[in-house]
C-alpha cells in the first residue's frame, strides 16, 4: 500500500478533485479544479501523487486515478471525501433524539414533569454532538477543494 502520510493538504485536495472529476486531467484543469495558483504547482502535486502510485500519466500527458485509497479519518461517500467525525455526530444526533423522546412521552401522556437527571443525561450527548459536528465540519472545510469558492472576477478598466 502507499504511504498516505504524505497525502495531506493541497496534495489531498488535488487527489480528491481528481477522484471527484473521474476523468483524465492535465495540469491546467487540475489547477482550475483545485484552485491552485499556477499549472506548475498543479504539476508538482500531480507528480507527487504519481510517485505515491495513486495516479498514472497517459500518452496524452493527462493523469488518471489508478486507485481510490482509504484516507485516515475520512470515508468515501460516492466520489466525495467525508470526515468520519461527521458520521459520529449523526450517531449522537440519533441518541439525542431517543433521549428527547424518552423525556417527552411521559410529559405528554401523563403530564409528568421530567426529572432533572434526565437533562443531565442529555447534556453529555449534546456536548459530544456539538464537538464531533464542529470538528467534522472544520476538517471538511480544511480538506475539501476550494473549487466552490470562485476567485473574484477582475473587471477591466473601461477606456
Amino acid at each position: 500500500m502507499t504511504n498516505t502520510e504524505e497525502l495531506e493538504g493541497t496534495t489531498l485536495n488535488v487527489y480528491s478533485c481528481m477522484v471527484k472529476e473521474g476523468k483524465p486531467l492535465g495540469p491546467r484543469e487540475t489547477m482550475r479544479l483545485a484552485n491552485l495558483s499556477s499549472p506548475s504547482v498543479a504539476y508538482w502535486h500531480l507528480q507527487k501523487l504519481e510517485s505515491l502510485g495513486l495516479i498514472a500519466k497517459n500518452e496524452y500527458g493527462e493523469y488518471t486515478v489508478k486507485e481510490k485509497i482509504n484516507i485516515s479519518g475520512h470515508l468515501w461517500v460516492g466520489k466525495t471525501l467525508v470526515p468520519r467525525l461527521i458520521f459520529y455526530a449523526f450517531f449522537f444526533i440519533g441518541i439525542l433524539i431517543v433521549e428527547a423522546i424518552a423525556i417527552a412521552i411521559p410529559f405528554f401522556q401523563n403530564g409528568q414533569t421530567p426529572n432533572l437527571y434526565l437533562f443531565y443525561l442529555m447534556a453529555p450527548t449534546a456536548i459530544a454532538l456539538v464537538l464531533f459536528l464542529g470538528e467534522g465540519i472544520w476538517l471538511r472545510n480544511k480538506t475539501q477543494n476550494d473549487s466552490v469558492k470562485k476567485k473574484p472576477a477582475v473587471e477591466k478598466p473601461q477606456a
